[in-house]
């Protein structure tokens, strides 16, 4: 069904309508469900404006789907309406179809919700958005929009101040499944390999899903991850083989530090200009975080040294690994450095979650420290850090840390249980599973 029928339904309440909702119907007959948690549990009741914004294939559609019949099942037919941001091409065509809703709410309605999915995909959508809220059009509308891109989070020039309402919240992105949701979902089927699993899939609920099941990602999933990439790097008037080349030397250069000068170097771009723009495409698309010196002396990142590039979305990883990782067969057949590069960027995904459900503005900045021929992954603020290990750990080589991070503490990612003092071991599994 096109926008214009699913409107049809809902104008008079026929929430149940087969075809209406083809997500939630698919769904049905998923053998794995996963529940999405990006700290948006419920829709506030008050007009405004809200922005959620997440890598493709990662629920959002299905997300909105769920709200927009809980809304009309709540609330009666006729206080809720949708839009598909792919049909409109212009802020001119959505004004148009949001004033043609307008008056198909119902006069009895104790809410009014206007649903956008893909908003983003739509030219100058927020000059639209404006226009409306300027005219007094939407003042007792709350307009929830999704996005396959954060640019306008990250740094859009028009943040439509003033104009989301009186609501404690408006953005948000939207969160990959979490360790403890696939674990619960898919630790039965999987046992020992649950958590490699989890790696691969970048808590994609449709990776995740199929590696339960066959415990192998399908070419088709691979796919799609890299068709949206290639997609907004031909939108944005970008090289394919550009982005072929940062990618191959954020693999290549794992959790090494690395300036943007050799970074276009190495990428065989013309300057560090033309590089920073591709990392900061990456990041716009929520697949890539910058890890920056920590300055100890003034408890703040240095952002003028090299810095780590992460990938916060392990299954972007996996669509470029140079060994065409598809099984958990060929995940543990890598060398140990490269496993040990995945640990880390794992690592690097969930404090990315972990800020986005927490509302933190800039997710994809992190911290990590290096001195004295001694270092620390992630520096997660001036009192805690982490240290990510791939084999067994012992207390007894961060005997240093104390010293050099006072009334800070440590915690060891690795193989070992342990306590010392400020000093903590933990596996991989304990640290996704205490969130």
């Amino acid at each position: 069904m096109d926008a214009r029928q699913i409107n049809a339904g809902l104008c008079v309440g026929r929430s149940d309508e087969p075809g209406l909702f083809p997500r939630l119907e698919a769904l049905k007959h998923a053998r794995f469900r996963f529940k999405t948690s990006f700290g948006l549990d419920e829709l506030p009741r008050e007009p405004g404006l809200i922005l959620v914004r997440g890598a493709r294939q990662y629920g959002k559609s299905t997300w909105l789907e769920e709200q927009i019949r809980k809304t009309v099942t709540d609330f009666g037919a006729g206080t809720a309406f949708y839009l598909n941001g792919d049909e409109l091409r212009s802020s001119r065509d959505l004004v148009e179809a949001i004033r043609t809703l307008l008056p198909l709410f119902s006069a009895t309605a104790p809410i009014r919700r206007i649903f956008i999915d893909e908003i983003t995909a739509i030219d100058d959508w927020e000059t639209g958005l404006k226009r409306l809220f300027d005219a007094g059009e939407l003042r007792d509308v709350l307009v929830i929009t999704t996005g396959s891109k954060a640019a306008d989070l990250r740094h859009g020039s028009e943040r439509l101040p003033g104009r989301k309402g009186r609501l404690d919240r408006t953005a948000y992105l939207f969160a990959p499944v979490s360790y403890a949701e696939f674990h619960r979902v898919c630790g039965k089927t999987l046992g020992r390999d649950t958590l490699t699993a989890y790696m691969l899939s970048g808590g994609s609920p449709l990776a995740c899903a199929e590696l339960a099941a066959a415990r192998r990602l399908p070419d088709y999933a691979i796919e799609i991850t890299r068709d949206w990439i290639y997609g907004e790097v031909a939108a944005s008037g970008r090289s394919r083989a550009s982005l072929l080349g940062i990618l191959e030397c954020l693999h290549r250069f794992g959790g090494t530090p690395v300036g943007q000068a050799k970074l276009a170097r190495e990428a065989g771009l013309a300057n560090n200009t033309v590089a920073a723009g591709y990392v900061e495409l990456l990041m716009d698309l929520l697949c890539v975080a910058a890890a920056h010196p920590w300055d100890q002396s003034k408890n703040r990142m240095n952002r003028r040294r090299p810095c780590k590039y992460h990938y916060t979305n392990t299954l972007v990883a996996v669509a470029w690994h140079p060994a065409r990782i598809r099984s958990l067969h060929d995940y543990q057949a890598l060398p140990s450095g490269e496993r040990a590069k995945f640990t880390e960027w794992l690592v690097a995904q969930e404090l990315w979650r972990r800020a986005a459900v927490r509302g933190e503005e800039s997710p994809e900045q992190m911290a990590f420290w290096q001195a004295a021929g001694h270092e620390l992954d992630f520096v997660t603020s001036p009192k805690a850090a982490l240290e990510v290990k791939s084999g067994p750990t012992n207390p007894l080589e961060f005997a240093w840390f104390p010293r050099s991070f006072a009334r800070a503490s440590l915690t060891v990612i690795g193989q070992d249980r342990w306590t010392a003092g400020s000093l903590r071991g933990v596996t991989l599994e304990d640290f996704l599973l205490a969130e």
